[in-house]
């Protein structure tokens, strides 16, 4: 089950990447907004509350620029979101990052590219190893603030 959101500037956005990924096989827990305004800090907790609980396996937040999202994000504990815009960063986010939680800008990107890009987030692995160490360090980080 992937955790998806947005605020008023990701409704058709969020809408491309259900159906698209639905089709595929994907299961969504739909956070809204359904394109009444909203704050997007309030939709990336309810996103992230869900991924940390383990409710969901990963989530999805799509804002104006995708930045407020990412930012919001972070400030969750066990949350290690990253701002996606193109298909080497979004695979290595996965790969290296072990990243939860993607965010994207409906204003910066198509609807066609986030769709592509959301598919490469779920479907990439972590590749472990080195990088889990560094996962630990971030972790640590987290754990001492």
């Amino acid at each position: 089950m992937i955790a998806i959101g947005c605020d008023h500037a990701g409704v058709e956005m969020k809408k491309a990447i259900i159906d698209a990924l639905s089709a595929k096989g994907f299961e969504f827990k739909d956070m809204g907004t359904d394109g009444e305004p909203c704050d997007y800090p309030v939709v990336a907790k309810a996103v992230c509350g869900l991924v940390t609980s383990g409710e969901c396996e990963r989530g999805i937040l799509i804002c104006g620029t995708g930045i407020g999202m990412s930012i919001a994000a972070n400030k969750v504990k066990g949350i290690r979101a990253a701002l996606c815009s193109d298909s080497f960063s979004t695979r290595f986010t996965r790969l290296h990052n072990d990243s939860n939680i993607m965010c994207m800008g409906a204003r910066t990107l198509g609807c066609g590219l986030a769709c592509d890009l959301a598919e490469i987030f779920l479907t990439t692995g972590f590749e472990g190893g080195r990088h889990q160490r560094r996962i630990d360090l971030i972790t640590d980080i987290e754990n001492n603030n």
